[in-house]
């Protein structure tokens, strides 16, 4: 897993407080556009690395996009 592959999943971990501050976080701290940012991030959900990496988020990632699938 790469450092920015890290990064993304510390940016989904955290907490935001308000609307627009993750947006805000992601182009700040990451240097890539929101868009981008979730075409990594849906990326990592499939990837072992990531799951061994950070197994809670990874999961509940995969849940809610699981769901969310379902509804469809």
């Amino acid at each position: 897993m790469s450092e920015r592959d890290r990064d993304v999943l510390a940016v989904e971990r955290r907490d935001w407080p308000g609307p627009g501050a993750k947006e805000r976080a992601i182009r700040e701290r990451l240097g890539i556009s929101p868009t981008r940012y979730y075409q990594l991030l849906n990326a990592l959900l499939d990837d072992p690395k990531a799951l061994e990496h950070d197994p809670v988020t990874v999961n509940r990632l995969r849940r809610i996009r699981d769901e969310r699938r379902e509804r469809r």
